[in-house]
């Protein structure tokens, strides 16, 4: 059985229907900060359970709802989310985490180090530069873990 998660990172106020469109389906979604306005989590929550984090441009009393990182387990997998990966100061393999998601830098990336999945799904917001506008998809099996970058201009 294949557990899916969409994550989504950087929308920076803007949800397209490009992105809703790609996470129907998905088991949950996880957003990597800058979010932008309250309304994004609720409009992802119509499609699935989400976790979210604030970003660096997340002011406002809306904000304080979200930390500024999570450790969620999905699917058997130890997931920890945070903004700005240099921020990192959790030592992945020795806290058992399997999948270490980030945002901020709006360039979607996918390595591996020490066993521990590195996936930052780009942005998904308004274009920065000419950087393209992404989102991941995480299928999560017994067995495997399959990080997919989905390019939302081709949709």
């Amino acid at each position: 059985m294949t557990f899916k998660i969409g994550i989504i990172s950087d929308t920076h106020g803007l949800l397209r229907p490009e992105a809703m469109h790609r996470l129907s389906g998905v088991d949950h979604i996880i957003h990597g900060g800058d979010i932008g306005r309250p309304e994004i989590v609720a409009e992802l929550r119509d499609i699935a359970p989400v976790t979210a984090i604030r970003g660096n441009v997340d002011k406002g009393d809306w904000a304080r709802e979200f930390s500024k990182t999570e450790r969620v387990r999905l699917a058997e997998r130890s997931i920890f989310v945070l903004h700005d990966l240099k921020a990192l100061e959790v030592d992945p393999v020795a806290a058992g985490i399997d999948v270490i998601v980030s945002g901020h830098s709006h360039v979607p990336k996918i390595d591996e180090v020490d066993g521990v999945l590195f996936l930052n799904p780009g942005s998904a917001g308004p274009r920065r530069f000419k950087l393209p506008i992404t989102l991941a998809i995480l299928e999560v099996t017994s067995h495997a873990l399959r990080p997919i970058i989905h390019d939302l201009d081709d949709c």
